[in-house]
């Protein structure tokens, strides 16, 4: 590990834990360490009513009850809960509908359930990452029974119309479930007022620990058959067994109540920030690409995916030492095929291969703005001044001349 580490613009892959956040949830490592399932002493009690607490702090950030919260590990999970639970639960041959440009974590469910004889659409998206209402109102069929559109994209920052979306879907008596990891907590979502049935959050995307997410199953819609994919003691309303993490609920819990309170404020700095390293970049390199909507206010706040042209993308991340970036989604680093979201809209490979996200969040500064520029400004035309030159010459020795 280098002596100083770099200027982190990966917000998109995670947060660091907010201060104010690790300190709720100490006591509950050591001092108050009991099972929420135990409610026949003392210990046990204290640790329900932080799970309770915790569970208010989240609904009211979603604004649905309390009893809509189902605890996970993540969004990895409540994703597959979601989309493998309903499917299990729905007769045989039902139809699956998602889009090209979501989640791992759904288009790998969707996959496997169509190895596994669930009839699946996958339908395009646009030049920006987004899916089109009316191609969803097109695919459901009297078989559909579930919708996966997530609500913003991790990679891009396209926000999708969900509104319009779920919309369709309720007329059609189709159920809805919706990826928020990345617009909770950036953009307003009032659950109140969008009839989506399903959706998926996690913590560490809003300063909260890792290995702690929710589903959100809209209990005041319908009812929503669900099979769960986890048993064993019928935790979580019976929907996902094991013993609550205690400490990272506290944590989500009070992370959301935090993000809650500056959200507006905080979102309007992030896009003047974005905005500024986009113009930076942009005024002193020729041959870059905006990927996904062109304007910031038309994307989730911090967020910035730009493709260089003549450039070889590993060698620019590999070379970038003052500041942290991705080449996509930290979810699928695993896996090194190029982006599928920009695949997916219709970007050149070449320009995939090219390309950076840039995710800005609470920490960032105007002056790490600034570094970030020259940073990438200098090793962007270091490389481009390389590939330009002619192949040395190779020349032969008279004592190899045969």
């Amino acid at each position: 590990m280098p002596s100083e580490l770099p200027i982190y613009l990966d917000h998109h892959a995670t947060t660091p834990v907010d201060p104010r956040v690790l300190q709720a949830m100490l006591p509950y490592f050591y001092e108050q360490f009991g099972n929420a399932s135990s409610l026949h002493h003392a210990y046990g009690q204290a640790a329900r009513a932080a799970v309770a607490r915790a569970r208010e702090q989240v609904a009211d950030l979603l604004n649905v009850t309390p009893r809509d919260v189902i605890f996970t590990s993540g969004a990895t999970e409540a994703n597959n809960l979601a989309i493998k639970g309903t499917l299990a639960a729905a007769p045989a041959g039902s139809h699956l509908i998602v889009n090209a440009a979501e989640h791992k974590s759904v288009l790998d469910v969707a996959h496997r359930l169509g190895r596994h004889g669930v009839d699946v659409t996958v339908l395009p998206v646009n030049s920006i990452g987004c899916v089109d209402p009316e191609s969803v109102s097109r695919a459901i069929h009297d078989k559909t029974v579930l919708v996966s559109a997530m609500t913003g994209n991790n990679e891009v920052g396209s926000i999708n119309p969900i509104h319009q979306i779920a919309d369709i879907c309720a007329a059609r008596n189709v159920t809805l479930h919706s990826d928020m990891t990345q617009a909770l907590g950036r953009i307003p979502v009032d659950l109140a007022t969008l009839p989506v049935d399903f959706v998926s959050v996690s913590a560490h995307k809003i300063y909260g620990p890792k290995g702690v997410g929710a589903l959100i199953k809209r209990r005041s819609t319908r009812n929503l058959p669900l099979e769960p994919q986890l048993d064993g003691g019928g935790h979580e309303h019976h929907l996902r067994s094991g013993t609550l993490a205690v400490p990272l609920i506290v944590g989500f819990g009070r992370a959301c109540e935090l993000i809650r309170a500056n959200r507006e404020s905080e979102a309007q700095r992030l896009r003047e920030l974005t905005d500024r390293l986009e113009q930076g970049l942009i005024s002193q390199l020729p041959d870059v690409t905006v990927n996904g909507p062109p304007l910031s206010r038309d994307r989730l706040p911090g967020n910035l995916n730009l493709s260089f042209g003549g450039v070889d993308g590993d060698a620019l991340l590999v070379r970038l030492k003052r500041i942290a970036v991705s080449s996509g989604a930290a979810c699928s680093t695993a896996d090194p095929e190029p982006s599928h979201v920009l695949r997916a809209m219709g970007v050149p490979d070449k320009l995939v291969k090219a390309s950076l996200r840039f995710g800005l969040g609470h920490p960032t500064t105007l002056g790490d703005i600034a570094i970030a520029i020259d940073e990438v400004v200098s090793v962007v035309r270091e490389l481009r001044s390389l590939s330009q030159k002619p192949p040395a010459t190779a020349t032969c020795s008279p004592h190899n001349e045969q």
